[in-house]
């Protein structure tokens, strides 16, 4: 009497399997026909490959079907779990399908035998959008790591090149030129020895600019901090544009990548303020709370609304969002036309600072 309740039980729970799972089931004999399928699968096929199903037309279901996965091929016809139903290969593999609504969509797949005798085979499937996007992204963003690294890499390498190369030679030949005014008494000689030295002056001071601009020796030796001060520093002396700066790191360290991405946003969000905030202040905040590396900058200026078309390109925004996505953090941008800009980002710090 207990067998007979269990056996009852375990119908009614395969019943409801059936019936309520989200995979899709199609069984089919040996000749390709079609004996039932559950509702996930009525719901993948178009109504004329389903009408062909339920007719038991052959193999109805190659209808829909764009190839499995090979070890060779993304798609392929080639010895297809129909032709082979037995085979071992098919226990478990990935199919693509046009579907009714979804258009081409991958699956995992499993193909097995369930009643080997009458050559009753279940052809199961499960939706592989939702695994294969979130790959996708993963992959996207490995690769803009790679990306973003090998850019600071190279700028890194450019600067140092103009710093301790092009700097150091345009300075050596600054310095001749002036020995030279003392080896001759010609007027129009020195005239012109003066207006050059003063070119090379400043081209000197251009390219000290430029490879700090492309990679700031500061935020490699001396961090954070350091380097927003330094930069802080140059854009009131370009441009006369006071910066307010709070910091609580002073010393500490983090990652090569998260102090790179910081800077590269701060650098972003204050170049934006210089461009439309239409103010000659902004405020800037630096700190670590909690593990989580917080940057905000601020301003009393224009202010936009975010859901308006951006006066720029909004590249700057969007790039700002995807270098901290690509460290595990955010930038929120809390702004109104006439109220000012706020800009907050948030990045976690999975471990204990670096001292250096």
């Amino acid at each position: 009497m207990s067998l007979s309740r269990d056996t009852e039980q375990l119908d009614t729970l395969m019943q409801k399997l059936y019936t309520n799972s989200t995979e899709a089931m199609f069984f089919f004999n040996r000749q390709g026909k079609v004996l039932a399928m559950n509702p996930a699968a009525e719901q993948i096929v178009s109504d004329d490959v389903l009408e062909q199903l339920y007719q038991g037309k052959a193999q109805a279901i190659c209808g829909v079907c764009r190839g499995y996965m090979s070890d060779t091929e993304l798609r392929t016809c080639l010895a297809c779990y129909f032709t082979s139903p037995g085979s071992e290969e098919f226990s478990s593999f990935q199919v693509y399908l046009d579907t009714r609504d979804k258009g081409m969509v991958p699956y995992a797949a499993t193909y097995h035998t369930i009643d080997r005798e009458s050559g009753i085979y279940v052809f199961m499937l499960r939706d592989l959008t939702r695994q294969f996007k979130t790959q996708e992204k993963f992959y996207q963003n490995k690769m803009m790591k790679h990306v973003i690294e090998a850019q600071e890499n190279e700028r890194k390498r450019i600067s140092r090149e103009l710093h301790d190369s092009v700097a150091q030679e345009l300075m050596s030949a600054v310095i001749d030129l002036r020995v030279l005014k003392y080896m001759t008494t010609d007027e129009e000689l020195l005239k012109k020895m003066k207006q050059t030295e003063a070119s090379m002056t400043r081209l000197l001071d251009d390219i000290r600019n430029l490879a700090v601009e492309l990679r700031p020796a500061a935020l490699d030796d001396f961090g954070l901090e350091a380097a927003f001060r330094s930069h802080f520093k140059k854009v009131n002396e370009s441009y006369g544009f006071t910066i307010l700066f709070d910091s609580d790191l002073e010393q500490r360290r983090y990652s090569n990548e998260l102090e790179t991405v910081i800077y590269r946003i701060g650098q972003e969000a204050i170049l934006n303020a210089l461009k439309y905030a239409q103010v000659d202040m902004i405020r800037v905040t630096l700190q670590d709370k909690d593990h989580l590396l917080q940057l905000i900058v601020e301003d009393d200026g224009a202010g936009f609304n975010p859901g308006d078309a951006p006066t720029g390109t909004g590249l700057g925004l969007y790039g700002m969002q995807e270098r901290a996505e690509l460290v595990g953090g955010h930038v929120n941008i809390f702004s109104a036309a006439g109220k000012g800009t706020r800009i907050v980002v948030e990045i976690p710090v999975h471990a204990q600072p670096q001292e250096q």
